[in-house]
């Protein structure tokens, strides 16, 4: 029997939160059989619910309850609920001991047993939205046309608008409603800034995106005119 292992780097999710074993990642074949399986032991220091169980387990001060079940991950902490659907991804669920989620997949090639570290990830990053949250801020650039930026919350949906006006001196009036959950507000103390906050990475990250994509330059040499809404820092709602 060969054994293959690789030791990525560890990632941490604050307090009393650290990744099991290491975040060590195996793989193991067998002759004759041509049997591989990637085990991924996840989060650790966690309540692991899984297949309807009701547990709940207080980490630092910060009570975390997960929930998998048919490949759906539903995180509950602090800040609220955050749902995924994993159901798209053939990999196994398992909780080897208290406080640690075990991701398996079977018979799976090099891109399958890639998705380990993809769920492992998405997890991580639904862990920390529900305890930290996460906050974007971008900033305006622009050379001679100032960009004028309005923001109105709309009373039915209650996802923010935004609409961009001026770019590069254009009468055609920029729109883009950020995805559910996402704050967008302009920042208090720094001039020509956006702030984006909210639990859900995905939800942030793609209202960001969504927004410098809008303000793309064309017909004119993009290293000349730099005009436009920029990603200036990432981090959290709930600084350490």
């Amino acid at each position: 029997m060969v054994s293959i292992r690789s030791h990525p780097p560890d990632f941490t999710l604050g307090p009393g939160v650290v990744t099991g074993e290491g975040g060590r990642m195996e793989e193991e074949r067998r002759d004759g059989q041509g049997l591989r399986r990637s085990r991924c032991a996840c989060v650790k220091n966690i309540d692991c619910l899984l297949f309807g169980q009701e547990k709940e387990e207080d980490v630092g001060n910060r009570p975390l309850k997960v929930h998998i079940r048919s490949r759906t991950v539903t995180v509950e902490g602090p800040r609220g609920k955050l749902v995924k659907d994993l159901s798209h991804i053939a990999v196994t669920f398992g909780r080897p001991e208290k406080n640690v989620i075990s991701i398996e997949l079977h018979h799976g090639v090099r891109k399958g047993i890639a998705t380990l570290r993809t769920v492992r990830t998405i997890i991580n990053n639904l862990i920390i939205g529900v305890t930290k949250g996460f906050k974007y801020k971008m900033r305006y650039v622009y050379a001679h046309f100032p960009i004028n930026v309005n923001i109105e919350k709309n009373g039915e949906t209650g996802q923010c608008e935004i609409e961009i006006r001026n770019f590069l001196g254009e009468k055609y009036v920029r729109r883009v409603i950020a995805q559910p959950g996402v704050e967008i507000i302009t920042s208090p103390n720094v001039k020509d800034e956006l702030q984006l906050s909210g639990n859900s990475l995905e939800g942030v990250s793609q209202s960001a995106a969504d927004i410098q994509q809008i303000c793309r330059v064309r017909n004119k040499d993009i290293r000349k005119f730099l005009d436009g809404l920029y990603v200036s820092e990432r981090g959290n709602i709930v600084e350490e």
